[in-house]
């Protein structure tokens, strides 16, 4: 294969990425990666979450990128914003699921709510996703040589539990609704690989590891230090360090990839 054919494999160019949770910290990171890889993004978030700033950021390095507001939670959004996005983007090749919103909290202090807003954002919202946008990651995965991708972001919590003792407190601590909807996505993406391989849309799931924001880095740097114990690598991550992951899966480079689960954690899972 020549050097320019290599080049070619990791490049987006011509295609329609959807990103839900794109005002976040990693959805944003992912955004990024995903604009500067040649595709054109669309960005998906809730109502009244801002993401003027990220499209002018983006614009402003060359890549392209549109906003569209949707209520994970509510199944007519969704169908309802999918429309848009198609009849405005013009089709969907790449189908990131990163949205979550949640407290923290232990099995002492959680609620049944909490578990079903968990499973509704996390699983329910990428089935809804996926089915609706279905026949049109049919349709862009006849236009690639690698077909069209599904990225989930899911956690190492969705494999492993969190050690309580790096809390401060009980309604600081990673809860159980999350690993658990965590799982149940990793799992999701297993069934979907299995029964969409043969309209050639490959679907993976990454499980990052720390990736504290912003906010929490400047807040309690001594949990972030306690955290950072944890790594092999000695750090925590980047959100770049999750965008190079989603471009290499919903490129042409990743072409026989599918149901995979990918541990971005520096180490975390390995101990």
């Amino acid at each position: 294969m020549k050097r320019s054919d290599w080049d070619r494999l990791l490049r987006l160019d011509g295609r329609v990425a959807v990103v839900t949770g794109a005002a976040g910290h990693l959805g944003a990171g992912i955004a990024e990666g995903l604009a500067a890889a040649g595709a054109r993004v669309a960005l998906v978030d809730r109502p009244g979450m801002s993401m003027g700033s990220l499209v002018e950021r983006l614009k402003s390095d060359g890549g392209f990128a549109e906003c569209f507001e949707m209520d994970l939670q509510d199944s007519d959004s969704i169908r309802n914003g999918c429309a848009r996005i198609v009849a405005e983007m013009g089709g969907v090749d790449i189908l990131v699921n990163n949205a979550y919103a949640g407290r923290g909290g232990t099995l002492a202090t959680a609620t049944a709510q909490d578990f079903e807003r968990a499973f509704r954002i996390t699983v329910t919202a990428p089935f809804l996703l996926l089915q609706v946008l279905r026949p049109h990651l049919a349709e862009g995965a006849r236009r690639h040589p690698g077909g069209a991708a599904v990225i989930n972001i899911a956690s190492m919590y969705g494999v492993v539990s969190p050690d309580l003792r790096i809390y401060d407190s009980a309604l600081g601590s990673n809860p159980p609704f999350y690993g658990a909807a965590k799982a149940g996505l990793i799992q999701l993406t297993r069934y979907a690989a299995c029964e969409l391989a043969s309209e050639r849309i490959r679907v993976n799931v990454i499980s990052p590891g720390p990736f504290p924001s912003p906010a929490v880095q400047t807040s309690d740097p001594a949990f972030v230090e306690r955290l950072t114990s944890k790594v092999p690598l000695g750090r925590i991550g980047r959100p770049d360090e999750i965008a190079g992951i989603v471009v290499f899966l919903a490129s042409d480079a990743a072409s026989y990839l599918t149901g995979a689960n990918i541990p971005v954690d520096g180490g975390w899972t390995a101990w």
